[in-house]
């Protein structure tokens, strides 16, 4: 909604009367706002009193806000000094000549962050800062252990992420989820937030193939590649499919000559595969020979049922060796830019931790304990993944204030509030809010699915006084931007009014 039509429906609402009142002729001046379901609480986090409510107990999927439980639970459970490990280990040491008898294992951790992004966060675009190299752990990895000693690999290079269960996807993700980056399977072992951008350019004549190119450069999926140069004045058209479970990648259409062209990201159909492909690589190209090939080594959840723990860290002589950063550091990239991976791999390394079992249910048990520390009942929430890629989650407004309020009074009040998108400043709320009243002021999680909208977190008054507030939009069938843009001025209505219904 353009900014100038959101002021000028505010200055419409803005009168002696009351906070409901606004709210209400606020959503009613829209025609995308008033005919979706909403779900909305407020609460004045000084005096617990209620402001606003409206269907605060019914149930909504909640998108993205999903994220506020697995975030809030992560830091509570594992704290946020927790550091994830990844390790390159063989069964002896190298001998004399610089041999590897038998394999090296690539063995994942749970390291969300072996990428480019830039850690810690820092103030961008929405996307995030990955600009570096993404292969940078991969090669620091090689260098460690070519430092010692190693010439060769008489076995192969594995892949390994057993230290959670292989579980790729979540229960209601859409086929179309792994495709891209929205959904890339879940992995211990993960490289590149499970992702390569493939880059496909015009060729130099008409008729000429394009030209494609991978970031990072490993190559991993088959690609048919059917998109043709044609004239500058054609169209630019270029279509891609890739079956689930398929490494194949079948491009077609057309690019004109000189076109800018296009990137796409694909989804890793198996992390640790790629991981093992791309330390093989940096391996040769640091004069390591590798004898064997490279394949992985998954628990599937019939090798992981409770009460059975979780195998331990791989006994293995260690050749090399990464630490994370701080897990704090994590959960506000997750937070910031709504990283859906990595939301998913903090569920699991809750239950890994507390459960002994990196497996969604472990996950989904600690999380049932955590909720009900925060006075959140069982039958408030349905939550089927970490992330809220799923459809078949739902909560309730009301359950999302409680978390809020929980997290608010709890010790990690100041580490959790840093987690959120602040409006007008960072993360998925850099471009809302402008410079009115609520810019710098509302700290919150943002959510978005096809007609699911979502907006939970705090508004921080004049005076010190803060609000928890979740707005969960479902079922509208306009302009998302407009059912956005009357949020955003539901917000701006609590920073502009007293602190009265």
């Amino acid at each position: 909604m353009p900014r100038l039509v959101l002021a000028l429906m505010l200055a419409g609402c803005l009168s002696a009367a009351s906070l409901a009142e606004n709210i209400e002729r606020l959503i009613a001046s829209s025609p995308a706002a008033r005919t979706a379901f909403w779900g909305i609480r407020m609460v004045d986090l000084a005096s617990g009193k209620t402001l606003y409510e409206a269907n605060p107990d019914h149930f909504f999927v909640p998108a993205s806000n999903t994220k506020l439980f697995t975030t809030a639970m992560a830091l509570t459970r594992l704290g946020p000094d927790f550091t994830f490990r990844t390790r390159v280990v063989a069964d002896g040491p190298p001998d004399a000549e610089g041999r590897i008898h038998g394999d090296l294992r690539l063995v994942g951790g749970g390291d969300p962050n072996l990428s480019a992004r830039a850690v810690p966060y820092r103030i961008g675009p929405a996307t995030g800062n990955a600009t570096g190299n993404p292969l940078a752990a991969i090669e620091d990895l090689a260098d460690q252990v070519a430092a010692r000693g190693v010439k060769r690999i008489e076995g192969d290079v594995v892949g390994d992420d057993t230290w959670y269960v292989w579980e790729p996807y979540a229960v209601g993700w859409s086929i179309d989820d792994p495709r891209s980056d929205d959904g890339p399977a879940i992995s211990a072992l993960t490289l590149n937030d499970n992702t390569l951008t493939l880059n496909i350019r015009p060729g130099v004549a008409v008729g000429d193939p394009a030209v494609l190119a991978l970031n990072p450069p490993v190559e991993y999926y088959l690609l048919e590649n059917r998109v043709r140069t044609v004239a500058a004045e054609g169209d630019r058209r270029v279509r891609m499919e890739r079956i689930p479970g398929s490494r194949d990648v079948r491009l077609w259409g057309t690019l004109p000559l000189r076109d800018r062209g296009q990137e796409m990201l694909l989804g890793i159909e198996d992390p640790a595969l790629y991981a093992a492909a791309a330390l093989r690589q940096a391996l040769e190209e640091r004069g390591i020979a590798v004898a064997g090939s490279v394949r992985t080594r998954h628990l599937y959840p019939d090798q992981a049922t409770e009460p059975a723990p979780a195998p331990a860290e791989d006994p293995g002589l260690e050749l090399a060796s990464r630490t994370s950063a701080p897990l704090l550091e994590d959960l506000r990239i997750t937070d910031k830019v709504s990283q859906n991976l990595h939301a998913e791999l903090a569920l699991r390394a809750v239950g890994r931790a507390r459960r002994g079992i990196g497996s969604f249910d472990a996950a989904r048990e600690e999380e049932k304990a955590f909720l009900a520390e925060a006075g959140i009942e069982t039958g408030a929430y349905n939550l089927l993944d970490g992330s809220g890629l799923s459809r078949l989650n739902l909560v309730t407004p009301a359950a999302v204030v409680k978390l809020l309020r929980y997290m608010y009074d709890s010790p990690a009040r100041d580490n959790w509030i840093s987690l959120l998108p602040v409006g007008g400043q960072d993360g998925t709320l850099a471009t809302r809010f402008g410079d009115g009243a609520a810019a710098g002021h509302i700290h919150a999680k943002t959510g978005s699915l096809s007609h699911v909208s979502a907006l939970s977190g705090y508004a921080e008054k004049p005076g010190g006084q803060w609000v928890a507030f979740s707005i969960l939009v479902n079922n509208y069938n306009g302009s998302a931007a407009e059912v956005r843009g009357v949020m955003d001025g539901i917000c701006s209505l609590i920073m502009e009014q007293g602190l009265r219904p």
